[in-house]
């Protein structure tokens, strides 16, 4: 679907979902201590009373990056609705005494709420991705998922010049559900910056989970999945160009631990 040229009016941004229940702070982060089932409960309210619900997930790279960029920390903590997508984060939390009920992964996420989404009948958006990604990515969710309504799809290869007609074409589809598979932190950047703009209830970012969708990259099989190595399957695909990537952030990862378990982050 090409980038509109010519902007529609600016509409009053969505009053915000409030998320009842219970966060534990990790690392100086507010992370909601939720399960996949209370997640979807919150997703589905939102989308019924069309509130604002941020997604953010939260995993060691990101954890690690955050601590890095003072603007990525903002956008993430912006989200009101943050999820441990990580099992080193989960296993933390218990090592911190702040125990999180179970890893979501923002791919499993997604699926979740594209199955519920099927029987109510969602309008979903796909942003991100390659052109041919986007376009399989969208057959595979008509295929998979009949009773989703696909709002439009947007490929993620558009200038920042171009940020705000891409924000205003989602807002026109007046889509539910916002998919946002773009890498960080341009992900997180583009959701926390064009969010009022878009007025959609849910925005999710997905990461690479079109690339999965599509059938381009094979995931993890669940044994490495329960074990919390899906990482360590990423680097047998990629080995070239991930191996010094999580050496790196598992490595920091470890530090940070250490250093919380010392001596503990204050929540912002």
């Amino acid at each position: 679907m090409p980038v509109l040229n010519k902007p529609s009016a600016p509409l009053s941004p969505l009053p915000v979902f409030n998320v009842t229940q219970k966060y534990v702070t990790l690392f100086g982060i507010k992370v909601h201590a939720l399960s996949e089932s209370d997640a979807l409960d919150n997703i589905d309210a939102a989308v019924r009373e069309k509130k604002s619900l941020h997604i953010g997930m939260l995993n060691a790279a990101k954890i690690v990056n955050m601590k890095r960029s003072p603007d990525l920390n903002l956008d993430v903590q912006s989200s009101n609705m943050i999820l441990a997508d990580g099992s080193s984060l989960v296993a933390a939390s218990k090592l911190l005494k702040h125990k999180l009920p179970e890893r979501i992964a923002g791919i499993d996420l997604m699926h979740a709420i594209l199955r519920r989404g099927s029987d109510r009948g969602y309008k979903v958006f796909c942003l991100g991705a390659t052109p041919d990604i986007s376009a399989k990515t969208e057959i595979e969710i008509r295929r998979q998922y009949p009773g989703i309504i696909i709002a439009g799809c947007q490929h993620g290869y558009f200038s920042d010049d171009q940020e705000e007609s891409v924000a205003r074409q989602i807002a026109d589809s007046q889509a539910d559900v916002l998919f946002v598979a773009i890498t960080s932190p341009k992900k997180e950047q583009f959701m926390a910056r064009w969010n009022e703009t878009m007025r959609v209830p849910v925005v999710h970012g997905v990461g690479g989970s079109f690339d999965v969708l599509a059938g381009k990259v094979t995931r993890a099989p669940l044994l490495w999945q329960k074990y919390g190595m899906e990482w360590l399957y990423r680097v047998k695909q990629e080995p070239r160009r991930l191996w010094k990537r999580y050496l790196v952030t598992n490595t920091l990862f470890i530090v940070l631990l250490a250093k919380e378990m010392i001596f503990p982050s204050k929540s912002r």
